[in-house]
C-alpha cells in the first residue's frame, strides 16, 4: 500500500485536501511543491484584508503556516505522522491592498522530530512583504501532545 504523503499527490489533489479548511477559506492555492521548497498564492480580497483595506497580518501567518506545513507533510507518511506548528514569527515589511502575493516556504532544518521553514512573501511585483520562520514538531499518529 503506498503512503499517503504529499510529494505523492498532484498540486490539483492537494489543493482539494485543503479545501475544506482555513486554506480553503482564505483562498490559499499550493502552486509547487519540492524537494526543500513550497510555492502558493493567496488573493486579497474580503477573506484576507482587514478593515482599512490592506493584507492582515493574520492571513500573512495563515498563509506561511500553511506553505510550512505542506512542506513538511512532504516528507512524511501522514498516516503514520503529521507536522504540528509550535512557534511562528512574522515581520510585517509592505502593505498590500489589491491582487494576489505569493509565498515560497523554503527548508531551513528537517530532524527526525522538529523542522524549520523561511516563508518569503512577496507581492506581484516581487516585492517582499512579509518575512516568516515556522517550526513545527513531528508527532506520530495515535500519540497525544501535551504541552
Amino acid at each position: 500500500m503506498p503512503e499517503l504523503t504529499v510529494s505523492n499527490m498532484t498540486i490539483e489533489a492537494m489543493n482539494g485536501f485543503l479545501e475544506g479548511s482555513l486554506v480553503g477559506h482564505l483562498g490559499i492555492e499550493i502552486l509547487e511543491v519540492g524537494d526543500g521548497f513550497v510555492k502558493g498564492r493567496m488573493p486579497l480580497d474580503e477573506r484576507t484584508r482587514q478593515p482599512q483595506g490592506a493584507l492582515h497580518g493574520g492571513a500573512s501567518l495563515a498563509f506561511a503556516e500553511t506553505l510550512g506545513g505542506v512542506g513538511s507533510a512532504y516528507y512524511l507518511d501522514l498516516e503514520k505522522q503529521f507536522p504540528i506548528g509550535v512557534e511562528i514569527n512574522a515581520n510585517h515589511i509592505r502593505a498590500v491592498t489589491a491582487g494576489h502575493v505569493y509565498g515560497t516556504a523554503t527548508a531551513l532544518h528537517l530532524g527526525k522530530r522538529t523542522h524549520v521553514w523561511e516563508i518569503k512573501i512577496v507581492d506581484e511585483q516581487g516585492r517582499l512583504t512579509c518575512a516568516s520562520r515556522f517550526t513545527q514538531t513531528i508527532i506520530d499518529v495515535g500519540v497525544t501532545q501535551d504541552g
